[in-house]
């Protein structure tokens, strides 16, 4: 055994993750696409199957032989498809997924609808990030305006009132000094005796 063969076998596994994320998420999104492509395909042909159980009351599901798939999107397709996969944070993988199982459970759409249904899904999955994103700049702006406003109420509160260095008489000023006031006090209303 060579010395250079022990030291390969040590060194780490080479990461599966050296792509750019952006790139898994399409290559993870598309691939669910066409597995429930698929999975549609097969219900259709299952139901087929069925109806004709029904009609004929025979079985002859044995004697057929089905393409492996028949029904791909077209590359026009695939590619605004691929785009809008783009849009798709990687955290937003997974729930973006769940969501197209949950439509394609409740719907049961035929091979050529899934991907209108996969399209819909992510138009609303881009809407979502984009309301979240548009939300958390208004929250860091509330926060740099808190931020200020709280600073100058900081400063404000550090200026001391001094009420007896101002210019405005006031009540208390009279009365301390035992002089009554020769009009009205700015701080009060003018109130006049009629007789």
């Amino acid at each position: 055994m060579s010395l250079a063969s022990w030291f390969r076998w040590n060194e780490p596994p080479n990461r599966i993750s050296q792509r750019n994320p952006t790139e898994m998420v399409v290559e993870t999104l598309m691939m669910e696409l066409s597995w429930q492509i698929k999975q549609a395909e097969k219900q259709q042909r299952e139901r087929e199957n069925e109806y004709r159980k029904i009609k004929t009351g025979v079985d002859y599901g044995w004697l057929v032989s089905y393409p492996k798939q028949s029904y791909d999107i077209s590359p026009g397709e695939r590619l605004q498809l691929e785009d809008m996969c783009t849009k798709i944070h990687p955290s937003y993988c997974g729930p973006v997924i769940l969501r197209f199982r949950q439509a394609v459970a409740e719907y049961e759409p035929e091979a050529q609808e899934v991907s209108r249904l996969f399209r819909s899904v992510l138009q609303e999955a881009a809407e979502k990030i984009k309301e979240e994103e548009e939300a958390k700049k208004l929250a860091r702006q509330w926060n740099t305006k808190n931020r200020t406003s709280l600073s100058l109420t900081t400063f404000k509160s550090r200026s001391r009132i001094s009420p007896f260095i101002s210019d405005i008489k006031t009540i208390s000023e009279d009365v301390e000094r035992g002089t009554q006031p020769n009009r009205r006090v700015w701080s009060m209303p003018e109130f006049r005796n009629t007789k």
